[in-house]
Parts: structure tokens; sequence; C-alpha cells
């Protein structure tokens, strides 16, 4: 039990001293939470320059997805998760694709949202042509602050101002659209936003509130299509039950949930595994999957005329190869490096390759021998270890657990001991 969480100036202490004050906050000795601290004392030294309050890291697997051929460039792919199957799954389908060519991609140019609100505007439609007439003034400051990226061809573009009614309140909202080039862009927007809003303020006559990104990056999205053989997918059947799974997900949110899942479980991976911000790729996803105003699935699934399946999938995709954790994370620019991309435009590509590679290897799963049997026979290994076995006892007990058709931790329990006892 933690006594108090009360910790002033802990955010001042070095990892080990701020391990130290949560072992005797919470009464645990060294060996209960030494499994937080890295390997490598350098790691811990970089986490503690990333977030706040570091104590340690947690190690996530990290896998290469193979088969993959995205417009005609082969791609080793690194991905980090802790789900079993989902590796597995999205280098199968890859290798079904490549029949037909692989996948097929394109993306938009980089582009990015900042929105900078204003209240109490006395005259909204006003302030919004106001804000129109000048234009020019907004850009020219927005592109003050960030001259290398305008240099580079980035920087603001163009502004776009709507009003937005509220329940006694009228928001005038400029967006401004930037071209952040190799950048996720966050920082970038923000930080033209800032200095814009005094500006906007007096144009508009109204006080400026928030001045943020938007993670609804519907200007920049990435598109990927493919084709899968029909007989090396299994069948006429099995395409038929995939187009079924896929018209359920349409129809019925609590379906779509689970389906667009399937495509976030590669997505993620990707995204975390080259230091990229996966909660902004998630928001922007689910938000797109949306847009209709009915929460449904984010990818397309039909049958082309010789009754192959051609899966396609669209969504925003704000991922960047400079700054954050791409820069600073060891493991991030080794991804990058092992991928050999060249711009973020393709690396945005690539991760929707895998996003639809990981939904057809579900979909598949589902319409032909269902989503256990594969991913229950990958995770008895997880379950093996979790009861306790080590060494050559984890794959005699995983194998006992998918023979028994059961992949239960007690289960685990019982044939660790039997194990343990015939070794005896």
């Amino acid at each position: 039990m933690v006594t108090s969480s009360r910790l002033p100036g802990f955010y001042k202490l070095s990892p080990s001293e701020r391990l130290n004050t949560v072992l005797q906050a919470t009464g645990l000795e060294i060996g209960q939470l030494g499994a937080v601290l890295p390997a490598d004392d350098q790691m811990l030294a970089i986490a503690d320059r990333m977030i706040e309050n570091v104590i340690g890291a947690l190690s996530v697997p990290l896998a290469v997805a193979a088969n993959f051929k995205i417009n005609g460039k082969d791609y080793l792919i690194p991905m980090a998760t802790e789900e079993p199957s989902v590796v597995a799954a999205a280098s199968n389908m890859a290798s079904v694709a490549r029949i037909h060519g692989g996948f097929h991609a394109s993306s938009d140019q980089p582009i990015m949202i900042s929105q900078i609100q204003v209240v109490g505007a006395p005259d909204p439609h006003g302030a919004r042509l106001r804000l129109y007439e000048r234009r020019r003034d907004i850009l020219d400051l927005a592109n003050e602050q960030d001259p290398f990226l305008v240099k580079l061809g980035g920087g603001a573009k163009d502004i776009k101002v709507r009003i937005i009614e509220a329940p006694g309140v009228s928001h005038v909202v400029l967006h401004l659209i930037v071209d952040v080039r190799d950048a996720m862009g966050a920082n970038a927007v923000n930080t033209m936003a800032e200095a814009l809003a005094p500006l906007v303020s007096e144009i508009a006559g109204g006080r400026v509130r928030l001045r943020i990104l938007s993670n609804k990056a519907d200007l920049r999205l990435a598109r990927v299509r493919a084709i899968y053989d029909r007989d090396a997918l299994g069948g006429e059947d099995v395409v038929n039950g995939i187009i079924d799974a896929y018209d359920f997900a349409v129809a019925d949110p609590y379906r779509a949930a689970t389906h667009n899942k399937g495509i976030m479980n590669g997505i993620t991976a990707v995204v975390l595994a080259t230091g990229n911000d996966t909660r902004a790729v998630e928001a922007g996803a689910h938000c797109h999957a949306a847009a209709s105003g009915r929460y449904t699935s984010l990818s397309h699934y039909e049958k082309d005329t010789n009754g192959n399946l051609v899966g396609t999938l669209e969504l925003p995709m704000a991922v960047g190869l400079v700054g954050g954790a791409t820069k600073t994370h060891p493991v991030a620019q080794a991804s990058v490096r092992m991928l050999g991309v060249e711009s973020a435009q393709e690396l945005a590509q690539i991760i929707t390759a895998v996003g639809l590679a990981q939904n057809t290897g579900a979909l598949r799963a589902l319409a032909a021998e269902g989503i256990q049997k594969g991913h229950m026979s990958l995770h008895a290994r997880n379950v093996a270890i979790a009861a306790g076995a080590d060494g050559d006892e984890i794959e005699h007990v995983a194998a006992r657990l998918k023979q028994a058709g059961n992949v239960r931790l007690d289960i685990a329990q019982k044939v660790l001991e039997e194990v343990r006892a015939g070794a005896g």
C-alpha cells in the first residue's frame, strides 16, 4: 500500500533516486520493482530526457514483418507489439498480396491543420470575412516562425475560417493549413498558432482561447490497395466470408470497433516502432471512421472479375521522420534505418499497407478456421510463461495446451506440475 502519493520535488530527482522514493512509499523491495530498470544505463538516461518522472523503461517486443512489396519496392517492416499473431498475420497476407504485385499506395502532401478559436466576436460572420481579407498577413507571420521549414518547401499555405455554433455562443475558428514536410508537425503548427493569436484576436474582435493542432488530419490521407489471390486465401468461400465480415463491420458499429482495432494492430505497431505518436494516429483514424456521421469500417473489400479479393484502405496518417522520439530513441532510429524510407509520405504508405494486411489476415482467420485457433496457438507460450514455465518447459507446456485446445492459466499450471514431476 502507498503511504502517500505526495512527493514534493520528485521531478527534480534522478531516475535512481525516484525509484528509491517509490520503493519507500510503497514498502516494496528492489527485487519487486527491479524489472523496470533497463539493461543499458544509457537507455535510462535517454528515457529521462524524453518524459518526466522516469524510474525505468518498458521493453516491448520488436519484430520484423516480411514479404512486403509496396509500389514495387521490398521492405522489411519493424513492428513493436505485445500481441501474438499480429506480425504473423501481416507477413502472411503480404505474401498473398505479392502474387498480384503487392501493395499499391499513394498519399497526400504532409498537410497539418492548426486551429485558433476565437470567442466573443460581436459579428462572427464579419470576423470570418475580415480574417480572409488579411490572409496574406496571417500566412506571412506564420511563416516567420519557421523559415527553415519554408526553405524546405513547406510552411503555412492557406487558411480556412469556420463558424461553429454552440448553445449561446458562436466560435470563430481559423484553420491554419501547413505543409510540415517530413515532420509529424505538431510542434511547428502549434508554434505558428501561438504567434498568430494576438493578430487573429485583433482582426476578429474577440478573444483567442485554444490554439492547437487538430488530429483530424483529413488533408493528410494515405491510401493503399491490394489484390489477394482467391486460391491462396483458401478459395471462393473464404473470399465470400471475408466480404460478409466486412459488410457486417460496415453496418454495425459494435463490429466496426473490433474490425478497425484489427487494422490498428498493424498500424500502431509500426508507428510505435518508428517513434511516432500512436495516440495521434489512432485518434485521426477513428475520427475518420466516423466521418459520415456514423462509425463504420475504415477498410473496404470487394471481388474483381476473377473472384480475387480486392482490399483498400484510406485514412489520415500523420507521421514523421524528424523530431520527437523518432530522433531521440535509438530503437526508433534503427527501425527507420531498417525501412530505408526517404520521406514521411513513404512511411505513411508503408504503415497503411501493414494496416490493410493485418485487417485482411484477421478477416481471413474469422472466415476460415476462426480467430482463436491461430491466435491462441501463439498465445500458449505466453500463458506457459505466466504459469511459471522456464527454458524448455515453455515449449512443453505450450504444446500440451495447444493439444488440449484449451489455453488457460489454471490448466497451464497443472500441466507444468506434471512436466516437472515427470522430469523429477
